[in-house]
């Protein structure tokens, strides 16, 4: 009886020493420090706030904005992502005029909208996603096509509920009135993630695409993601990064770990290897609640 209650007590005993251990853990489980004035986390599966740093602040968004470009043009009714677009000189030559980002589209190339958004996500082609607001905007007018779909942005944001979200702009090169926040930008890029046509482009390292010439024959485009997390970080699955002079450096990520995805924001961070290692600390740290 005496062995049988000392083998108790033994067990009692590790089962306190376990419990203690795991308390431990948790209470040093340090807040993350990043360079980034603005972060947001959260478990991607449930929605739960993992980390929050000036998380509903608004500030300029940069590149970020395209994931609410992309997010548009996969809602459209009956999208056909095989139809193809005619690349216009007014693409190139607002690419030149902005010094913008670009997916280096060719005047009079046909270009298919799932090409589109490669050239869009990945190389952060502002001459794509221009293509793509003319495309899926209404009017008869580039500039009214343009302002419509500009508008489409913002009516999703709104029956999102995001009320720290507005756009004036299809590609983050904003007028003023271009900004969100990390909680926001993080639902609006948790809710893109639910295309797997949207997963399977933003995961993507690098893609060559084969496109129509204008005389009919073809060209490869070769394309490779902005985003330093994807083969750099366990997991790593998306999903956008942004920059500018006002936005700083921006990055949305993603990663998923045994069955757990988390999902996050960094906006104006210093540098594009400080948001990275801001994305990382975070997703760590997510990981580890």
């Amino acid at each position: 009886m005496r062995i049988a209650g000392t083998a108790v007590l033994v067990a009692g005993t590790m089962l306190t020493g376990g419990a203690l251990t795991t308390s431990a853990q948790a209470a040093t489980l340090a807040t993350p420090s990043i360079a980034a004035k603005g972060g947001f986390v959260m478990n991607n599966g449930t929605g739960k706030t993992l980390y929050t740093k000036g998380a509903d602040t608004r500030r300029s968004t940069g590149s970020t904005t395209k994931i609410m470009t992309a997010k548009v043009v996969l809602s459209q009714k009956n999208l056909n992502l095989d139809s193809k677009v005619t690349i216009q000189k007014a693409y190139s030559d607002y690419i030149v005029k902005n010094n913008a980002s670009s997916a280096r589209l060719i005047v009079g190339d046909k270009v298919t909208v799932r090409q589109l958004l490669y050239g869009l996500m990945l190389p952060s082609g502002c001459d794509a996603a221009y293509a793509l607001a003319d495309k899926f905007g209404t009017g008869s007018t580039r500039a009214a096509r343009v302002k419509s779909f500009i508008g489409k942005m913002n009516k999703t944001a709104k029956d999102m509920g995001l009320k720290n979200t507005h756009f004036d702009s299809f590609d983050g090169i904003g007028k003023g009135s271009n900004y969100s926040t990390p909680r926001d930008l993080t639902k609006i890029a948790s809710s893109a993630m639910k295309s797997s046509t949207f997963r399977s482009i933003v995961k993507t390292k690098s893609t060559k695409q084969k496109v129509t010439t204008k005389s009919g024959g073809y060209r490869y485009m070769s394309w490779s993601n902005t985003n330093t997390l994807l083969g750099t970080y366990k997991g790593a699955i998306g999903v956008k990064t942004g920059s500018g002079p006002e936005a700083g450096y921006c990055l949305v990520f993603a990663a998923t770990r045994n069955g757990k995805t988390v999902i996050g924001t960094v906006l104006k961070s210093t540098s594009a290897n400080a948001r990275a290692s801001d994305a990382k600390k975070l997703m760590d740290y997510a990981f580890k609640k």
